[in-house]
């Protein structure tokens, strides 16, 4: 039987992007998303193309969702190989402006969905396996204005950091891509930035020039047919063709007292 690969936000964007591809190189497909006209969609597009799918309506927010929607799988497939986490949402305010609501949303879609997913996924990885998780790099070096969001993807990076190493010797692979894509997500803040910079005549950061879905879903597809069990833990970068290697962070200096530590600061930042 080929490989079992859930994924969540699969009904647009990245999400969509990367569920056609694996269905076009011989998954079977879990596609996961709140809308059931969108998930049938996308099921037959990968149905169309000779791959094979299934749908499946869940919040991923909701722990009892994401209990019922793993039960129901194995139930049909009996394990799962790989999990893609790229459920998203938005709703960005500076701080001042920020409700509990919309900080407590975007983390539990974006990070508590993550926990819930993988925590019920995992006893079910019977022959090792991949998790792959959407981060930003909002959460690799913040992002003025989504306060939320910078916060919920520094969270994947904890996760994937710590599972890479508590799962390596179940043969588990765990890795985060920070894409750079046009997406429904990215498109206002794409579109206001362009507007923005053209009411000053000044030419379109090259920061901002993304790549596509397509481009994040064919650097997954390759990223999952490399064996090497040491590829964990690690933050990619895609925008376009273009791959970028994040690394752990690291101490910049260290010293033997807090005198010593401030005047070093102060050296340094003189220089």
């Amino acid at each position: 039987m080929n490989k079992v690969a859930v994924i969540t936000g699969a009904t647009r964007g990245i999400g969509r992007s990367i569920a056609i591809q694996l269905g076009q190189v011989g998954y079977q497909v879990i596609v996961n998303g709140m809308n059931q006209t969108l998930i049938d969609e996308v099921v037959r597009e990968i149905q169309r193309t000779g791959g094979e799918a299934n749908g499946y309506v869940a919040n991923v927010a909701d722990p009892s969702e994401v209990t019922a929607m793993v039960d129901v799988i194995i139930a049909k497939y009996g394990c799962i190989d790989v999990f893609i986490h790229s459920a998203g949402n938005l709703h960005d305010h500076k701080m001042m402006n920020m409700s509990d609501d919309a900080w407590q949303s975007v983390l539990d879609v974006h990070l508590n969905s993550a926990f819930y997913c993988i925590q019920r996924i995992l006893p079910h990885m019977h022959n090792g396996g991949d998790i792959l998780l959407m981060t930003s790099t909002a959460g690799l070096t913040g992002s003025v204005g989504q306060v939320n969001y910078s916060a919920a993807k520094a969270g994947i990076l904890g996760i994937v950091w710590t599972l890479a190493a508590e799962l390596q010797h179940n043969q588990i692979r765990v890795n985060a891509i920070a894409p750079a894509a046009l997406t429904d997500m990215t498109r206002p803040i794409i579109e206001h930035v362009k507007e923005k910079y053209a009411n000053r005549n000044e030419p379109f950061p090259e920061f901002w020039k993304v790549g596509s879905p397509d481009d994040v879903a064919r650097f997954v597809a390759l990223l999952l047919e490399q064996s090497d069990p040491d590829l964990t833990g690690e933050i990619f970068g895609v925008n376009g063709t273009k791959v970028t290697k994040w690394q752990k962070p690291t101490p910049a200096f260290s010293a033997n007292s807090v005198e010593e530590f401030f005047g070093t600061w102060q050296h340094q930042k003189g220089r």
